[in-house]
């Protein structure tokens, strides 16, 4: 059972009952300014040519990225036309940064019921560089769409939820945009660590904002020192006093997002998300070789 680790860090004392949190390391140290979003290494060796091709096609998706509402679901009351919601993860067995497991879970909506999910085996092999995570991990989770679309095109989820961020990155094209852009499917940022750019701290003030989150629903904005509302920090649901933080991704804005993401939270991580999580860890413990 001690084999394996993942992002994932659920807070909720109801999913405890599901897995020991003891076991996984989480990659996800977002509290240092030069982290990224899931840095997992204390030390980096920086390719720099590759790391300035990845600059490159960094800047020309970035040109694609649409951060307003393009659905018509989007705007309809109750999210009516919205039913499929995805959720995407990549678990990592312990103390292995390569081998892993790629999920992309769909739940029907409103009611979360999972309808398709999708675990596989894969290999990361590029290289971790700090602010480059999508070009390690996107290209599985682009595998998992695209097998979907081969094999069940009518349950391609109609946004998806990243376990990650989106514009809350140092150059405002996180994992979620990546997705997004490549894929063309709506995406959202959903974040349990605050990644600390542009001016953004967990500082005193920022502790004392979550504070006075008092219900599910609440929020409040996350501004750097641009003056640019990079995000919002959501109290996702009563049972959980530790928020999320939510990015647009791609073809959402912020509102709709933050929306989106609040509905679909039966606890503190939305249930897509939550589901990938826990499955992609089963996975490996049933599937991955030498675990026992």
């Amino acid at each position: 059972m001690g084999c394996f680790a993942s992002k994932k860090e659920l807070a909720d004392q109801s999913d405890q009952t599901h897995i020991d949190e003891g076991q996984y390391h989480d990659k996800d140290i977002s509290n240092k300014p030069e982290d990224s979003e899931d840095n997992i290494h204390e030390k980096v060796v920086i390719d720099e040519d590759l790391r300035q091709r990845w600059e490159k096609e960094q800047n020309e998706l970035k040109a694609k990225l649409i951060t307003e509402n393009t659905e018509s679901w989007q705007s309809a009351e109750d999210f009516k036309g919205l039913q499929f919601v995805g959720g995407v993860d990549i678990s990592f067995v312990k103390g292995d940064d390569v081998n892993a497991c790629a999920s992309l879970i769909v739940c029907s909506y409103p009611d979360l019921e999972v309808v398709h999910s999708d675990c596989t085996l894969v290999q990361l092999t590029a290289p971790y560089i700090p602010g480059f995570l999508a070009f390690r991990e996107v290209a599985f989770l682009l595998d998992c769409i695209d097998r979907l679309r081969r094999e069940k095109r009518e349950l391609i989820p109609q946004v998806i939820l990243v376990d990650g961020n989106g514009l809350i990155h140092p150059r405002e094209f996180g994992t979620a945009c990546h997705l997004g852009v490549l894929s063309d499917i709506p995406c959202v940022g959903v974040a349990k660590k605050l990644f600390q750019v542009d001016g953004l701290e967990k500082d005193s003030k920022h502790l004392e904002k979550i504070k006075n989150l008092e219900k599910g629903g609440d929020t409040f904005p996350l501004v750097g020192n641009s003056g640019k509302v990079l995000g919002m920090a959501l109290r996702s649901c009563d049972k959980s006093t530790n928020p999320v933080y939510v990015s647009v991704g791609h073809k959402i804005n912020l509102d709709t997002a933050v929306q989106v993401v609040q509905r679909c939270c039966n606890y503190r991580i939305p249930e897509p998300v939550r589901q990938a999580d826990m499955q992609s860890r089963e996975y490996l413990r049933k599937n991955f070789k030498g675990s026992e």
